[in-house]
């Protein structure tokens, strides 16, 4: 007699396109995979987020499942010294994104269920792995990549199922928390005008960390107060606009990409598929 082993299909949501059009690519073209959505929740996230997911939820029709840390990031603040997380030390990532996602599913892992974890990697990310299967009973798979679906086939995935592309996308390129490290100094500029508590939480994780010897800013290069000089948002704002009319005026018109409109990350010539981490920004 054959036991039939069970399985679990599981597709993080992110609060990005890439993400929620994976959501939408296989509801439309693979129904009858049972999936699970889910949600790993900082509690430092974009409220623009949030809004999405609820929108998301509703042409999904199933739930997205919440998924928080058992500790939350002052926790995690103080047992890294008030070091704040860099992209060199990327603990935010390892203890508010990855380890709840791994508790979620560690019983039935080592229950022997098969995980089939869905990544929105697309066709024009050929050098990014993703999320890195770390059990031996899970598989990680690729939809958009296998069905050669670019940024602009997301794009038009998710106009074309009414969602349109989360808020945030018309001052920001990625989604996570609002303070991230991997944000251009333009987003900061933004944050600080489209949500100045948050803008001004950020700066006062940044004092508390200089108060305890951390030798990183959020921003590369200068602290928060000193980016929120009037005359350095001035500065910041005016080398984007150049960079911005310099790139659309190098750009060849290609009317088979679509509507792409060019994002901050190509504006600065920043590779998106080494930027960022899966979980975040997808």
């Amino acid at each position: 007699m054959t036991i039939a082993v069970r399985e679990r299909h599981i597709l993080g949501i992110s609060g990005g396109r890439d993400s929620a059009a994976l959501a939408v690519h296989m509801r439309q073209t693979r129904p009858e995979v049972d999936l699970e959505y889910f949600f790993t929740d900082t509690g430092k996230e974009l409220e623009e987020v949030y809004s999405f997911l609820d929108k998301l939820e509703g042409f999904l029709g199933k739930p997205i499942t919440r998924l928080n840390p058992d500790r939350d990031f002052d926790f995690w603040l103080k047992e890294y010294n008030h070091f704040l997380p860099s992209p060199k030390t990327r603990w935010c990532t390892r203890q508010l994104k990855l380890r709840p996602l791994e508790q979620w599913l560690r019983e039935d892992l080592d229950a022997g269920v098969v995980v089939h974890s869905y990544v929105a990697i697309r066709a024009d990310e050929p050098s990014r792995e993703g999320y890195q299967a770390t059990h031996g009973n899970m598989q990680v798979h690729f939809p958009l990549r296998e069905d050669g679906i670019s940024r602009a086939g997301v794009i038009e995935t998710l106009e074309s199922a009414g969602l349109g592309e989360p808020e945030y996308y018309r001052w920001r390129t990625r989604s996570g928390c609002t303070f991230c490290f991997f944000q251009q100094k333009i987003e900061w500029v933004r944050l600080m005008r489209e949500h100045p508590d948050a803008f001004d939480e950020a700066k006062g994780y940044e004092k508390t960390a200089r108060d305890h010897g951390s030798p990183f800013t959020w921003s590369q290069g200068e602290g928060l107060d000193e980016l929120s000089a009037p005359a350095r948002v001035d500065e910041i704002e005016r080398e984007f606009e150049q960079r911005r009319a310099r790139l659309l005026a190098r750009r060849r018109v290609n009317p088979l990409a679509g509507n792409v409109v060019p994002t901050i990350d190509d504006v600065y010539g920043i590779d998106e598929t080494a930027a960022g981490c899966v979980i975040c920004h997808k």
